[in-house]
């Protein structure tokens, strides 16, 4: 499980948040304008000053929000080239040490192959690799500025830029037209959650420590990450460790980023939808949204829950995250294989939220009758992730995407963008057996309608079918789903808290002063 046991802190203990990078927290709705900028280290006594003199937004609440804000991350080649030891980078997770690229049997599990194998991919590949991620975001106008009092002659000369992802604002839509950004989980800054015992009602608030080390996680316990000897050189930096108080936590107040680049095909999505909607008698934005699980607005096919979710405020802006699956247990409504269900299925550890004793028991033994879908699935609060990517290319509305091309061949997609603190159970769990699985919720010859890769799958020659439910008859079957999605670049990072990046730039002390 890569984990540690917990020791319960004390009640007054706090989130240090001026040490959390403030990506974790916010997701810069305000600041529509970005890019990332991959780089290769040219001169690494240079880039530890960099990092060190840098000014990195934080997580600390602001009233009025910034006009700019830049985050930084490191691939594990990176910290390497920035003196990291070997003793010290063992104790980061082996996803983050092996990277995205480099294992094809992950490349394998993930769907990163045929077309999305990272020999095709435009960066990321293991001779592409990055060894830093630095992420800028400004309001309407002001990118270019910035950028450019960013990437100084200082930084020219330590960096070489090896790729630079621009983003789009698409006002709140991703580029095939759908509403995006509704559903992320509610991260327990306060500490009061507890994640102890079986949970038979969904909530949306998730302990701290899925998503920042050094804190404990849904199963009580602490991630594993690199804890260091108080008295080795640089360290005093550092935090103490919650469960181990006798040595310095490297990973205290940061986390893990994933980050791909997936290619959309607007126009081959919607030309697809427009002919198999014609060929099964299907309206063609009842077929669309069938396959995505919500409207292109953003109104789940299941509706909205009456009941009230634990992390998912009653507003208006916030009322399309409230619901759960227990009202569509057939999936009629919203099909099983529907991109929202695979993405997080909202379910509980105990199925039919039994609440006395005997009913828990008899659930527990497999001893009652059930759905036959309810227990495939895993449970949802062990496998969330908090999205944080944006838009690229220009809008194409779904008129537009019926028509011939005319010549534009812009590219157009998503430069996926998550947060976890453990890159094996969260993102590779999510993509590997909820995505791509052929078998998620009880289906067969199916992965995700929009990520799928469409290829083979072990004894399952056939993975691009998309099925809807019906009551009272058999599903419909749709078969000849392409793909949609094509992943063009990718990376694992690790996103320090700011007393980490003062030990991974040498900095005994912190000015700030810089960009």
């Amino acid at each position: 499980m890569g984990t540690t046991p917990v020791i319960k802190p004390a009640a007054s203990a706090r989130v240090d948040v001026a040490d959390v990078q403030g990506l974790v927290r916010f997701g810069y709705a305000k600041l529509t304008e970005a890019r990332y900028l991959l780089l290769q280290v040219r001169d690494a006594a240079a880039a530890r000053k960099w990092c060190g003199d840098v000014n990195v937004g934080t997580a600390e609440y602001q009233a009025t929000a910034p006009k700019t804000a830049l985050h930084i991350a490191f691939s594990a080649p990176g910290l390497r080239e920035l003196g990291v030891s070997a003793e010290v980078i063992t104790g980061f997770s082996a996803e983050f040490q092996s990277g995205l690229a480099r294992d094809p049997s992950r490349s394998r599990r993930l769907g990163d192959t045929g077309g999305n194998a990272p020999a095709s991919w435009d960066w990321g590949s293991p001779d592409t690799e990055p060894h830093v991620l630095v992420m800028l975001f400004a309001q309407a106008g002001r990118l270019a500025e910035y950028s450019a009092q960013v990437q100084n002659e200082e930084f020219r000369a330590t960096f070489t830029v090896i790729h630079d992802l621009e983003t789009s604002n698409l006002d709140g839509y991703e580029p095939f037209g759908f509403q995006d950004g509704i559903s992320q989980p509610q991260l327990d800054w306060e500490r009061k959650h507890d994640p102890s015992g079986d949970k038979v009602t969904y909530s949306n608030v998730v302990a701290l420590g899925e998503f920042v080390l050094g804190y404990p996680n849904e199963y009580g316990k602490y991630t594993e990450r690199p804890l260091l000897d108080a008295s080795a050189p640089g360290t005093g930096v550092l935090p103490f460790a919650e469960d181990q108080p006798e040595k310095r936590d490297l990973g205290r107040n940061g986390t893990y980023l994933v980050i791909r680049q997936l290619e959309q095909d607007v126009r081959g999505f919607w030309q697809w939808v427009e002919r198999a909607a014609k060929e099964n008698g299907i309206d063609r934005d009842t077929l669309a949204a069938a396959m995505v699980g919500r409207t292109t607005e953003g109104q789940p096919l299941v509706g909205l829950s009456k009941e009230a979710i634990p992390g998912v405020d009653d507003k208006p802006n916030e009322a399309p995250n409230r619901f759960t699956f227990d009202s569509d247990p057939e999936g009629v409504r919203c099909p099983f294989g529907s991109h929202i269900r695979r993405a997080n299925p909202r379910n509980v550890d105990l199925p039919g939220r039994p609440g006395w004793l005997l009913p828990r028991l008899l659930r527990m033994l497999s001893l009652t009758r059930r759905i036959f879908r309810e227990d495939i699935t895993a449970t949802t609060r062990f496998h969330r992730v908090l999205r944080r990517g944006r838009e690229y290319g220009p809008a194409l509305t779904v008129e537009q995407a019926l028509r011939p091309s005319a010549g534009d061949d812009s590219r157009r997609g998503i430069h996926f963008i998550c947060i976890n603190a453990n890159i094996l159970r969260q993102f590779e769990f999510v993509q590997n057996a909820w995505m791509m699985g052929t078998k998620f919720d009880g289906l067969s010859e199916e992965s995700d309608p929009l990520l799928g890769n469409r290829a083979a799958v072990g004894s399952c020659p056939y993975t691009g079918n998309f099925s809807l439910p019906r009551e009272g008859a058999p599903p419909r079957e749709i078969g000849g789903l392409p793909e949609f999605i094509t992943v063009r670049g990718g990376g694992y990072f690790f996103l320090p808290g700011l007393r980490a990046l003062q030990y991974i730039s040498g900095s005994t002390t912190s000015s700030r002063k810089g960009i």
